[in-house]
C-alpha cells in the first residue's frame, strides 16, 4: 500500500503545472478564462450572459473561492441589489460547463483550470490565506473508484480538498 501511495503522490505532483500559490498577474488569469469560456460556450451551443460572465470574472479576481453571498455583494450597487437566484442560477449554469467547481468545505465556488472536459476536482486549500489551487489527477479518480468498486460502493462525486499551508503563508 505504500508504493501505491508514493505512486499517487508523484502522479499528483507532476499534475502541478501553473500554481495559485506563486505571486502572478490574475489578469492573464481572468482573461485566459473569460476567453476560454466564450469559446467552448459557442462550441456548446449555450449562452454565456452579461451576468454569467461577470460572476465568472468576479471568482477568477483571485485563487481564493467565493460564495454566492459574496458574489451578490460584489455584483450589487447603492441603486441595485443582486437576487439571490440571479447569482445561483449563474453559479449553476457555470457549473454545468464545467467553468467553475464548488468547493463543499467552504461552501464556495472557484474557476476551473480545465473546464474544456468535465473532471472531478482535487483541491489545495491553504487554510490561513484561502489561496486553493485546482489539480487535475485523473489518478486521483481512479483510485477513488477503484476503492469504492471493492467495498461495493457507487461513487455519485468525486471532490478531494486538501488543506494545509502554502508557501506563501509559511514564509517560503
Amino acid at each position: 500500500m505504500l508504493y501505491n501511495n508514493i505512486t499517487f503522490l508523484q502522479a499528483l505532483a507532476a499534475t502541478m503545472s501553473k500554481s495559485a500559490f506563486q505571486q502572478h498577474d490574475h489578469k492573464h488569469c481572468i482573461q485566459e478564462a473569460l476567453n476560454q469560456a466564450a469559446l467552448l460556450c459557442e462550441q456548446r451551443g449555450v449562452r454565456l450572459t452579461a451576468i454569467r460572465k461577470h460572476v465568472l470574472e468576479l471568482i477568477w479576481q483571485s485563487h481564493k473561492p467565493l460564495g454566492a453571498y459574496d458574489l451578490m455583494d460584489m455584483l450589487s450597487s447603492d441603486q441595485h441589489r443582486v437576487a439571490p437566484p440571479t447569482v445561483y442560477r449563474a453559479l449553476d449554469f457555470l457549473q454545468e460547463n464545467n467553468l467553475v467547481h464548488r468547493i463543499n468545505s467552504l461552501n464556495a465556488f472557484m474557476g476551473c483550470c480545465s473546464p474544456e472536459h468535465g473532471h472531478e476536482g482535487v483541491f489545495l486549500i491553504c487554510q490561513q490565506c484561502g489561496i486553493t489551487q485546482e489539480i487535475e489527477s485523473p489518478q486521483v479518480a481512479t483510485v477513488i473508484e477503484q476503492h469504492a468498486q471493492k467495498n461495493q460502493f457507487t461513487v455519485t462525486t468525486q471532490t478531494v480538498e486538501v488543506t494545509g499551508i502554502c508557501p506563501n503563508c509559511r514564509g517560503e
